[in-house]
């Protein structure tokens, strides 16, 4: 029974969209589209697309085509999937074809299997045919591939499918995009095949330890055809050869050279025979090096010419390195010779830059120049660098040109001849200006060109693994459809119950939390109250020690005046006793009448400085009440007050940043640890209590206000006397 097709036609015209039907209605173009499951984009393949003049495509594994057509021409998709489906094109935009419940075919399994089985092997030949001529032909072809193998596909097929994609991005030098599809081949099923293929793109790319890791296994394979064999052992050296490593290097291709001898397969012994010279001579032992290269030209003849002439051209780069100037030339004219009796196209196939490792006349020309230049024959070169420039002109081949201009020029200006080298030179000159240019539009093809691989390659990606979801996708659609009822109803159920219990779980969460948070604020607060509780007694016992000191002196007049600025503390301390926080005037106007009382008792043994810097907003910064008291009261009692000659406290405030505030209390006193020695017995069994309840009271509202103060205390000099309190207070 046929399905019904719906035709999404999106069309993007302009203003002008009658002018624009009426010019392009005799011109061709190249439409494109794609053919699609309505429910949810299966992409659907093998859908054969024409026009009612002829033109044909077939939808590719991702349901996409091309086709050349025109305005007002009849497009026809046919497909045994569904009803055939005509549309008369209006536009160049593209056409999408959607087909309602659309599914594969289920029926006739054994005969679509054959069908699907053919075509896989159809497309996989096809990319190969096309691996060196056309990429994107090539890459397309292993798409559909893959898309022909279903959600059963045999591993081997699509590893075939995978190692093919592999060899060719390795053909056309993308070699991490062949690296990337041969790892998934060999992660699918393991095979030498491939392995071979990945250690090549590996010693492509220079990564010759992961090489190795690769390829040292198959060493321990029994079963491999002799050519394999032959392909390992010589990967095996390149390997070697690249890490340095000479003798590994040498011994596997030696290994390799026997089986090919052995087994007659001539390409690879000379191949082979090329390559343990060009060990030997990297290792500088140019006896053995010569001798294998003499076997390689003799196996080079027997081959085909391009062979022949390409391993000429390889010693005749050895009599170079070796400065055997005279018989490079000798075997590069041979080469000369060679190269001109072979067909043109098979010399260089492409206009434009040549690559450079392409064997060419205008090359051979140019480097028979320099062995006569570097001979010091310059008559002998000039011949050969004008043929060789004449040459690549003619094949566009404008690195030579520009090599040999430049060398033309140089040999000029060595005879003498300045004229024709300048004139030479302005040659060269023009030719790189046309090389950077060509250079540029070669760069911009190439790049893309990788676009469109790495799109195609993201494509296949994308493919297979809809591929492996269709799986199981497939495989469970029957039980899926019996029980999707139940099974929603269920879900339901379930989805409400956890919900539920999670909105349960965070409202105990939230309010063991909050009654947490509660109690422990209580305890600080507690906690705070106690230790305050403690330190006014503390200070008021203090005082009231240095009124004492006055009555026993019968210092009446002082003792008055000591009482009633003692009488101004106490009140402001008591006021300030139940507060957590006060504004840091008051407190600076505390600390200031306490150092005046104290400075009363003691005016022979310190004086005293307030230093508040002018930029402070003292009201915008609130402190914890009698917080610096302790340590003014540590400076005079410990430090000042046993100072042989007169000291000097000092008590600087200043503001670090809008949210920071810092205190410095300085003494030039004895210092701490002369201070220590001074205690009693007494005094050092129990700790200033004071400064006790200070570091309670700090750890307290650090941890209920976010490390708001921070004090440190050190010596004030390198020889431990004085002392410097830091303490820095932070905004709210």
């Amino acid at each position: 029974m046929f399905k019904k097709v719906y035709i999404l036609l999106f069309l993007f015209a302009s203003g002008l969209n009658c002018f624009s039907q009426v010019r392009n209605q005799v011109s061709t173009f190249e439409l494109e589209g794609y053919v699609r499951g309505k429910e949810d984009f299966t992409p659907i393949s093998g859908v054969q697309v024409s026009t009612d003049k002829g033109s044909f495509a077939i939808t590719n594994a991702l349901g996409e085509f091309k086709i050349n057509a025109s305005i007002g021409d009849l497009l026809i998709f046919e497909s045994p999937e569904f009803e055939t489906v005509r549309h008369r094109i209006t536009s160049d935009e593209e056409i999408g074809v959607q087909v309602e419940n659309y599914t594969p075919a289920l029926k006739n399994k054994s005969r679509s299997s054959k069908v699907a089985t053919s075509n896989y092997s159809m497309y996989l030949d096809s990319a190969n045919y096309y691996k060196k001529i056309n990429i994107q032909k090539s890459i397309d072809f292993v798409a559909q591939s893959i898309s022909e193998l279903g959600r059963n596909a045999n591993k081997t097929a699509l590893v075939n499918s995978l190692r093919t994609l592999g060899e060719i991005y390795l053909y056309h030098k993308q070699y991490d995009l062949a690296i990337t599809n041969l790892k998934d081949a060999q992660k699918t099923q393991k095979s030498t095949k491939t392995a071979l293929s990945l250690g090549l793109a590996y010693i492509k790319t220079n990564a010759f330890k992961n090489a190795l890791e690769e390829l040292k296994p198959l060493v321990r394979v029994r079963k491999m055809v002799p050519y394999q064999r032959i392909q390992l052992y010589e990967q095996l050296g390149d390997s070697h050869k690249g890490l340095g490593n000479i003798a590994e290097a040498l011994e596997f291709y030696q290994e390799g050279l026997k089986i090919a001898q052995k087994n007659q397969v001539s390409p690879k012994v000379t191949d082979l025979n090329s390559k343990i010279a060009d060990t030997y001579a990297l290792a500088d032992r140019k006896i053995e090096a010569q001798g294998y290269f003499d076997n390689s030209l003799e196996l080079a003849k027997k081959e085909t010419p391009a062979r022949a002439i390409q391993e000429n051209e390889k010693v005749a780069d050895f009599y170079n390195s070796s400065s055997r100037f005279g018989d490079e030339i000798k075997l590069r004219k041979k080469s000369l010779n060679e190269l001109q009796q072979l067909p043109k196209n098979s010399v260089a196939d492409k206009k434009g830059i040549v690559d450079a490792d392409s064997i060419t006349s205008q090359r051979i020309n140019y480097k028979i120049a320099n062995a006569y230049i570097a001979q010091d024959k310059l008559n002998e070169a000039i011949p050969y660098l004008e043929k060789s420039i004449v040459e690549a002109d003619s094949e566009d081949d404008l690195i030579v040109q520009k090599d040999a201009t430049r060398k033309l020029s140089e040999v000029y200006e060595y005879k003498g001849d300045f004229a024709k080298a300048y004139t030479t030179y302005q040659n060269y000159v023009a030719l790189v200006d046309t090389l950077y240019i060509k250079k540029e539009q070669e760069i911009s093809r190439a790049t893309r060109l990788n676009r469109e691989i790495a799109t195609k390659q993201n494509r296949i990606s994308s493919l297979e693994q809809e591929r492996e979801l269709s799986q199981s996708k497939y495989s469970l659609a029957l039980t899926e459809q019996q029980l999707f009822e139940e099974s929603n109803k269920r879900q339901k159920w379930i989805i409400y119950s956890l919900l539920l219990g999670m909105l349960l779980f965070a409202l105990a969460a939230f309010l063991y939390y909050r009654s947490n948070k509660q109690q422990k604020l209580a305890n600080n607060l507690l906690a705070l109250k106690s230790l305050r509780s403690q330190m006014n007694p503390h200070f008021i016992f203090n005082a009231l020690n240095s009124v004492n000191n006055y009555i026993a002196k019968s210092d009446e007049r002082n003792a008055n005046r000591f009482l009633s600025d003692f009488s101004v503390l106490m009140r402001t301390v008591l006021e300030n006793s139940e507060e957590d926080f006060i504004p840091l005037s008051k407190e600076l106007e505390l600390l200031e009448l306490y150092v005046k009382l104290e400075h009363s008792r003691f005016p022979d043994k310190f004086d005293y400085e307030v230093n508040i810097s002018e930029n402070i907003d003292v009201n915008s910064f609130d402190i914890p009440p009698m917080l610096l008291q302790p340590y003014i009261e540590n400076a005079i009692w410990h430090g000042l007050r046993y100072k042989e000659e007169k000291g000097f406290l000092k008590i600087n405030v200043e503001q670090l940043t809008n949210t920071l505030l810092q205190i410095e209390i300085l003494d030039n006193g004895i210092g701490r640890k002369k201070s220590a020695t001074l205690k009693t017995e007494n005094q050092k069994k129990q700790k200033s209590k004071g400064m006790g309840n200070i570091r309670k009271r700090i750890a307290i509202l650090n941890t209920m206000y976010e490390n708001k103060v921070d004090v440190s205390i050190s010596d004030l000099r390198e020889d431990e006397t004085g002392t410097k309190v830091v303490l820095k207070l932070k905004k709210d």
